[in-house]
């Protein structure tokens, strides 16, 4: 059995928390948090399986990586504290472990990570004997393993179209909806998350390893912008209230380019309301789905609907994050200390002993 810290205990973490305690080699050692009402509570309590665990979150990080764990599951956001959360995930891999995380959206595709960011990962690695594994749902499996894999079903292939469509309403993560994504706010609001080139550095990568997967060379990495006003004000269950003329959907693509045609292109359409852009892409059931569709001979077109923690869609998309990187801890075990991407860190089947294991 891998000893296994989950660092945060947010939307991922919770799920983290669940996949580590499912997996049949795993076991969970620590859960380190920030927040010091959490601090003293029960992992089990924290990640709302309704039994203990009898792992208590601490905020001691020195005393959880002198522990050698083997594993670390760095599952605190890096959105707004980005030079923080490097310094933490490098702090975890000297210490030795295998850390896997989706917090650091430029190393999705490390081989092209500015080196203000890789440099301190590969001195870590050299100098600790750790190893890096950056991924998860959207960038992260929606636009790599998944659409590479159905591409090799396809006689022949004219472009690849993955798509996340959610309404963000289901996201427990107001500051991200709000001041991140623009969400409610006036429509002169420039959001962050959508400025010129930010797409590009999110899910670039993404496209990026797509095409060096596919074998073709990029001509440009493009982004399209096109955001809508709600029409009226509504009231939404988890989110409150969002007043009419303020931001209530935004749809991007940031679209690999070749021989001067969109060939390989990763699309986000997100409303707080489904009244609002009513005439782009929905979700079969207007909530929230991941997409990908392989435009060739033949048309091929899947969409992947995931829910957890009572039905909530974001809650499943973000499972099936914790769910890809916590599954790729034991690769990652037997291979060579290092920085790893999508490409080298193979999706497999659940381990035997996960199959018809209790839910926890």
């Amino acid at each position: 059995m891998t000893s296994t810290i989950v660092w945060g205990t947010g939307n991922i973490g919770r799920a983290a928390i669940r996949a580590v305690e499912a997996h049949p080699t795993l076991k969970l050692a620590a859960v380190l948090v920030r927040d010091p009402a959490k601090s003293g509570r029960d992992a089990g309590d924290l990640a709302g399986l309704g039994h203990d665990l009898g792992v208590t979150a601490t905020g001691d990080v020195d005393a959880a990586l002198a522990a050698r764990p083997g594993a670390v599951v760095y599952a605190a956001s890096g959105d707004l504290r980005p030079d923080d959360a490097l310094a933490d995930i490098v702090r975890a891999i000297r210490a030795g472990a295998v850390v896997v995380t989706p917090s650091l959206y430029a190393l999705y595709d490390q081989r092209n990570a500015p080196p203000e960011l890789r440099e301190p990962v590969l001195a870590a690695i050299a100098a600790g004997g750790g190893s890096l594994f950056v991924s998860g749902i959207d960038p992260g499996w929606g636009n790599d393993v998944l659409p590479l894999l159905l591409s090799g079903l396809a006689t022949t292939v004219d472009a690849i179209r993955c798509q996340e469509i959610f309404d963000y309403s289901t996201y427990d993560q107001p500051d991200a909806v709000r001041d991140l994504v623009g969400m409610g706010r006036p429509m002169d609001y420039e959001p962050p998350m959508i400025a010129p080139t930010v797409p590009t550095m999110v899910w670039g990568g993404q496209v990026r390893l797509m095409a060096r997967a596919l074998g073709v060379e990029l001509d440009e990495i493009r982004e399209t912008l096109d955001r809508r006003p709600l029409g009226t004000t509504v009231t939404t269950r988890t989110m409150g209230v969002f007043e009419a003329g303020t931001q209530g959907a935004v749809r991007f693509e940031v679209q690999g380019v070749v021989g001067g045609v969109p060939r390989i292109v990763v699309e986000h359409v997100t409303r707080i309301h489904p009244s609002c852009a009513p005439d782009w892409p929905l979700a079969p059931d207007g909530v929230g789905a991941h997409r990908v569709i392989i435009e060739g001979r033949p048309r091929i077109e899947v969409t992947v609907e995931a829910t957890d923690e009572d039905g909530n869609r974001s809650a499943g998309g973000n499972a099936t994050a914790a769910g890809r990187l916590v599954g790729a801890v034991d690769w990652l075990l037997t291979a060579e200390p290092g920085l790893y991407d999508a490409l080298d860190v193979p999706l497999r089947p659940a381990p035997a002993g996960k199959l018809g294991r209790r839910r926890p």
